[in-house]
């Protein structure tokens, strides 16, 4: 009988066999690999025009702020058209703007107001692009497969979250600053057509309004997203864990890891790339770990304990003194991130209706959008105090969580 399920498993590699997924795959892969390079890019390139970290981090707000307001609506209106082809026009515009950075870069005629400009066009942009990146695979892949589907897209995107901003150095330290955005415009151009090359099934009809009625307005829509987000139960369940997780990554895994390497560990810049490749790596390995797995494992616990593992692995962080100690800690956080995160997406995409899914994945990116500026702060302050203050209040929150999670019933029982 063992045997007899393992045959029936969906296998990690099982996505790959359709054109379509390998499209989507490659063209995330791009977008993310992109992204990446635009991070370095507009770093690089504003410094050297000013000099000044305070503009530097002007123009990163530029960018972060309209893709953090203007989530909800891509993620609404990725229910109404198709999330395709907001992918594809996303895709473009992000090229031609990356194109005219870096020729007018190039030409010597970029300025400050004009960086501004395109980053705060780019985070608006992106903003139609991410919440339909998620919600497009159930209509690309079978239900049975949404879990490897899940796997190896994360896989690639985690990997090139890491080689993006890798790449990106390496061609600007070869090349100027400019080239970077050339490349750059290439990356989403590619990823345009990659995605506009995707067959996807048609979605289930959602009621439509008759000619005499007018259908809900824009802001409705939100509401009606954010609504059914927060009325069920299990939902608000997930949702809260990828907030609280997305709080350890901005804060205890950016603040708190330079406070490691530089205060307890005594390693330098060395220590701290240490401590992200772990993570990612860690990420990587529980995501294809997740994936090969596969089946529908009780989803509600996995929550719970991956904020208790989480939370136990910030008190080690918190107390540890020993680098090899500390490095085996992160690994172990990274995969556990990773392992839970191929199912809690899979449960998502498997149980949100379709016309109201990209709004609900929209939800969840706003959510953590909004986490990310609040740990930085909490984190930096705390970290004034001692790391172990630092990790130690992160750590209490996310026991908080867990024993939150396994107090419902309704939210022990998802699969």
């Amino acid at each position: 009988m063992a045997t007899t399920l393992a045959a029936d498993r969906p296998r990690l590699w099982a996505p790959a066999r359709h054109r379509s997924f390998r499209l989507l795959w490659t063209g995330q892969a791009l977008s993310l690999l992109g992204d990446g390079f635009t991070v370095v890019a507009f770093s690089w390139i504003t410094l050297s025009l000013t000099g000044s970290t305070l503009t530097l981090g002007y123009v990163l707000a530029f960018q972060a702020v309209p893709r953090a307001l203007l989530t909800l609506v891509g993620g609404t209106l990725g229910d109404t058209w198709s999330t395709r082809t907001l992918m594809v026009a996303s895709s473009w515009t992000r090229s031609a703007l990356m194109a005219a950075v870096g020729i007018a870069g190039l030409t010597g005629h970029l300025t400050v107001w004009m960086l501004c400009a395109a980053a705060a066009a780019f985070g608006a942009v992106d903003a139609f692009f991410q919440p339909a990146r998620v919600s497009i695979l159930p209509s690309v892949v079978d239900e049975d497969l949404l879990a490897p589907a899940n796997a190896l897209l994360g896989a690639g995107a985690r990997t090139a979250a890491v080689l993006g901003p890798a790449v990106g150095g390496t061609v600007i330290a070869l090349t100027e600053a400019p080239v970077a955005f050339l490349v750059d415009a290439v990356c989403f151009a590619l990823c345009g057509l990659c995605v506009a090359r995707i067959r996807t099934r048609p979605r289930p009809d959602a009621p439509k309004a008759t000619p005499e009625e007018k259908g809900p307005s824009l802001g409705a829509r939100i509401r009606e997203g954010v609504t059914f987000t927060l009325r069920d139960p299990r939902l608000r369940t997930v949702v809260a864990l990828d907030t609280a997780v997305n709080f350890c990554y901005a804060g205890p895994f950016t603040v708190g890891f330079a406070t490691l390497a530089d205060q307890v560990l005594r390693g330098g810049s060395a220590t701290l790339g240490v401590l992200n490749g772990a993570l990612a790596g860690g990420a990587v390995l529980g995501t294809l770990v997740g994936g090969a797995v596969g089946g529908r494992p009780r989803v509600g616990l996995l929550v719970a304990g991956l904020a208790g593992w989480l939370g136990a692995g910030m008190a080690v962080l918190g107390l540890a003194q020993n680098t090899p100690v500390v490095i085996a800690t992160v690994l172990a956080m990274g995969f556990a991130i990773g392992y839970q995160g191929v199912f809690g997406l899979s449960w998502i995409q498997r149980n949100i209706p379709q016309d109201v899914l990209t709004r609900v994945v929209s939800v969840d990116m706003v959510l953590g959008y909004a986490a990310a500026p609040l740990s930085l702060i909490l984190c930096g302050a705390l970290a004034g105090t001692g790391h172990l203050a630092l990790f130690g209040v992160v750590a209490a929150v996310l026991a908080v969580t867990g024993l939150a999670v396994l107090g419902s019933r309704a939210v022990r029982e998802m699969r």
